[in-house]
Formats: C-alpha cells, sequence, structure tokens
C-alpha cells in the first residue's frame, strides 16, 4: 500500500523529523510542501521548503551534506512525517552532527549520542592509515598487519575478561579495558577496510530480533 499523503496545513506544509536510520539519533526539523515531499521520495534525497527563502532546498545541496531517506513514515494524524536517513556529513549548517545541541543549563554538545564517538574514532583510524610514514600508535599497529592487530585484541580480551571475572568488579577498570579492546577491534576493521558503520547497519538489522531465531537462521542446513 502506497504511503499516504500528508495533511498540508493551510500554507500547504507539514512539519518533518529527520532521524539517523542507525543510530536513532534526531538530526533536525524542518517543512515539506507538496513538491519537496514528492522529491524526497522520487529522488531518495531528502528536500525540504524554505519558510525564510520562501524556495523549495534539497538539503545539503551546497555542502554536500546530503541526507539520503532509508524510509519515510507518517504519523498516525497524517499531519506530521517521520524521515529516517542517513546523513553525508554533520547535518547543521553549524557543522554540529544534528541541531538539537543545546541542553539544559547551557552546557551544549553537538548533537550526537556518545555513540557517535565511536563514527569520530573511526574517522582517526582511517586518517592514520592513510598517513603513510607518520608516526603513531595505530600507525605502528596498521604496519604490523593482521598478526600484530590480532595480538592485541587478545590481549585486551584476556585482560577485559580478568575484570570481568574479578573478585570484587571494579567498574572503571572494566571500561578502561572495554574501551582498550573496541579500540583495538576498531583498527582490525580498518586493516581489512570493513566500515564501522556496516557494523551499526548489521546491528540495526538485528535490533528486535530473537538471539535465537538470528542464529538458527544462520546455522548450516544439513
Amino acid at each position: 500500500m502506497p504511503l499516504p499523503e500528508p495533511k498540508w496545513d493551510d500554507r500547504g506544509l507539514v512539519p518533518a523529523i529527520v532521524q539517523d536510520a542507525d543510530r536513532g539519533t534526531v538530526l533536525m526539523l524542518a517543512w515539506m510542501n507538496h513538491d519537496a515531499w514528492r522529491l524526497t521520495n522520487e529522488t531518495g534525497i531528502v528536500h525540504f521548503w524554505s519558510r525564510s527563502r520562501q524556495a523549495l532546498w534539497k538539503k545539503g545541496e551546497t555542502s554536500g551534506h546530503v541526507l539520503r531517506v532509508s524510509e519515510v513514515r507518517i504519523d498516525c494524524d497524517h499531519d506530521a512525517v517521520l524521515v529516517r536517513a542517513r546523513p553525508d556529513g554533520p547535518t547543521c549548517h553549524t557543522g554540529a552532527t544534528a541541531c538539537f545541541f543545546h541542553r539544559d543549563g547551557g552546557d551544549d554538545d553537538d548533537g550526537a549520542p556518545a555513540a557517535h564517538i565511536v563514527d569520530r574514532l573511526a574517522a582517526v583510524i582511517a586518517a592514520r592509515k592513510a598517513a603513510v610514514g607518520a608516526r603513531s600508535y595505530t600507525r605502528s599497529l596498521l604496519d604490523g598487519g593482521l598478526p600484530k592487530i590480532l595480538g592485541k585484541i587478545a590481549e585486551e580480551h584476556g585482560e577485559l575478561a580478568a575484570e570481568l571475572t574479578a573478585p570484587t568488579i571494579d567498574p572503571h577498570k572494566v571500561v578502561h579495558e572495554t574501551a582498550d579492546l573496541l579500540f583495538h577491534v576498531m583498527v582490525g576493521l580498518a586493516a581489512c577496510d570493513v566500515p564501522v558503520a556496516d557494523v551499526w547497519q548489521e546491528l540495526g538489522r538485528r535490533f528486535g530480533v530473537s538471539g535465537l531465531d538470528e542464529k538458527a537462521a544462520r546455522a548450516p542446513k544439513a
């Protein structure tokens, strides 16, 4: 069944919320008119109507940070739109990940959830990989190849396991060792050219699926 058209207000507009399809972050709120709605659905790139300029605009048309549509939904009253999208870079014109970065108490962040730090770390690892000849710990791991990286992953796994099974668990040490293990796993992904975003998408695919069902589906057939 095709998605019903929104109920336009007296200006011919409907509010459109954009959510990161992989992380669930609310990225921005803008307005759509009929043309923006049509182009968003036809092109797979989010379009809006600018009330200040009274003009149609494609998000990211000047910055290159377009929003690629994953799914479009309408609320129960058909008077609000939810677009689940994958952003090509920061969504906010300020350079922040999301537009909602003002917090109670005046302590702003960039609008990203804590998990977004993983994406930033992945970008740093990728930069270290590209910087041939540069000196850094990450570069030394990459230069050592998979044997060295896998050795560190095994070492960090052992240290985390030791903390998790300690007679008295120290949460700080558990967090520290988990971070070490995650970092070295990410270096391993980078060495094999596997994007972290693919891991996010796989976790998203599994969300809401029974682990038992997932394992059964992947088991070899007799």
